[in-house]
């Protein structure tokens, strides 16, 4: 019985973990977001829903500083005032900002916003439950490589996501009469609207695919709409 506490005590981490997080989540966009008012941005928004069979789709405004966009475990979506300021000041486009939409109701249509929540506890329990047998082989370097073997699977986890959405994304914008030329312009300035002051690159930048790669990924998508037959 003993040999399998870690990976008992592991599971009924990742069960607390879970809650947890998605009660502190709940909580933290709640006090701290308001729905989104915004003329231009709602023509656009209703062009997807249209294209969606949907009456609305409702957008948050979540009041932080850096540039994200993100959708809630209950299916929210939301624009970071950050973002939403990048648009004010016209470094990006109306449609631009709806691509950053279309990628969140993507991670929603697809499950990955629940799913992300149960991968964060699972990776925690795993780190932990790896934590705990590796010590006893190697000590002081037993922790150390359990961190390295999670955050490398949540890396993999995160960017199979992203690609998923893009995907999803492209094909609503497509779809709505919007056309993907925003997405992929929007994707050549990640970069440098992700950049913060100390110069160290954003978690959720880490956590995402390479430019390059997305922009790739989608134009191979347009020229298989383009040359489908009739």
């Amino acid at each position: 019985m003993l040999k399998f506490t870690p990976i008992l005590l592991a599971i009924l981490y990742a069960l607390a973990m879970y809650h947890f997080s998605v009660w502190r989540t709940k909580r933290e966009l709640d006090a701290r977001s308001t729905e989104l008012a915004d003329p231009r941005l709602k023509g656009l928004t209703d062009r997807l829903a249209k294209a969606l069979d949907l009456d609305r789709i409702r957008v948050h405004i979540y009041e932080i500083d850096p540039v994200n966009g993100l959708a809630a475990p209950d299916g929210r979506i939301f624009i970071t005032r950050g973002f939403y300021r990048k648009y004010q000041n016209g470094e990006v486009s109306g449609e631009e900002l709806t691509s950053v939409i279309a990628h969140e109701l993507g991670h929603v249509a697809l499950g990955h916003t629940r799913r992300r929540m149960i991968d964060f506890s699972g990776q925690n329990a795993l780190r932990t439950a790896l934590a705990m047998v590796l010590s006893r082989f190697l000590p002081g370097i037993g922790v150390w490589i359990a961190n390295g073997l999670a955050s490398l699977l949540a890396a993999r986890l995160s960017r199979g996501d992203e690609y998923e959405a893009d995907a999803y994304a492209a094909a609503l914008l497509h779809k709505a009469g919007i056309g993907i030329d925003a997405q992929k312009s929007l994707f050549t300035k990640l970069d440098a609207l992700t950049q913060s002051r100390a110069g160290v690159m954003p978690a959720w930048l880490m956590s995402h695919p390479k430019t390059a790669e997305r922009i790739a990924a989608l134009e191979k998508l347009e020229h298989r709409w383009t040359n489908a037959p009739t």
